[in-house]
């Protein structure tokens, strides 16, 4: 067996070991001390309290000052971005039904992940011709309605690091690709209250987005897409109160201090 292959496997050990060590930690209430935990896994205390320590170190387990073990701050994170998530897409499904409804065009629920925004929920249009993103596609910030409203949230020098940080790439002629456009752009959008993609993602396409702003773990935002000759400015009221529903629906039923 070559040297590749048994580290390979070594690590998938690992990685099964620490989930058995997890579910013993779940089974006994999220705490335990370590002679409880390898007990339940069948695993030596010393190979038990190394998987610990590591993954210690990575925040996923955390240690009391009594010696018991407990999730880690990074598993919790993880669960509430989860459950966030969730909650937001089930308050935000109608309201995007009414709002698509309105306009007959495709509405998208979007949430910013680094330098990216993700789709997480759309109402499609059922007109022959309509623009549909997929869930769980991605696209850079500065190319999207929305993308730009997150990034003028934390000011010129942010989206000027933005900036440099990236390379602006072009995915249409229309793409901004400069950081003083960006930037002039994404406060104007900022300063209106929503903002404009003039086939800045896709050629023939145009969007309108606003900011969500209720209390999130992350930036999120919805836009309405539509064939860039059938968009109109008209729709902005009408996707402000839709934002608005969202927000006061989220805010009543799914934060929590």
């Amino acid at each position: 067996m070559s040297t590749s292959t048994t580290d390979k496997n070594s690590s998938i050990q690992v990685i099964a070991r620490l989930r058995a060590l997890l579910d013993a930690l779940a089974a006994e209430g999220g705490s335990a001390p370590l002679k409880i935990l390898a007990a339940i896994t069948g695993l030596a205390p010393s190979t038990a309290f190394r998987i610990l320590a590591s993954a210690q170190d990575n925040q996923l387990i955390a240690r009391d000052a009594g010696g018991h073990y407990r999730f880690g701050p990074r598993l919790q994170d993880w669960a509430q971005l989860a459950h966030g998530r969730s909650d937001l897409r089930a308050v935000a499904r109608p309201i995007m039904a009414w709002l698509r409804d309105q306009v007959q065009e495709t509405v998208n629920l979007t949430i910013q992940e680094g330098d990216e925004v993700i789709y997480v929920e759309r109402a499609t249009s059922s007109r022959m011709m309509r623009v549909e993103q997929v869930i769980g596609s991605r696209a850079p910030l500065h190319t999207t309605a929305v993308g730009k409203l997150m990034l003028a949230l934390n000011g010129e020098a942010a989206v000027r690091s933005y900036a440099t940080r990236t390379g602006l790439p072009a995915l249409t002629v229309h793409t901004l690709c400069q950081a003083d456009a960006l930037w002039e752009n994404a406060r104007s959008g900022l300063e209106r209250g929503y903002a404009l993609d003039n086939e800045e993602a896709e050629i023939g396409v145009g969007c309108l987005g606003v900011l969500l702003r209720s209390r999130l773990p992350w930036n999120a935002g919805l836009s309405i897409s539509a064939p860039i000759e059938r968009r109109q400015e008209s729709w902005v009221p009408m996707l402000q109160e839709a934002a608005r529903r969202i927000d006061r629906g989220h805010q009543k039923n799914f934060v929590r201090p």
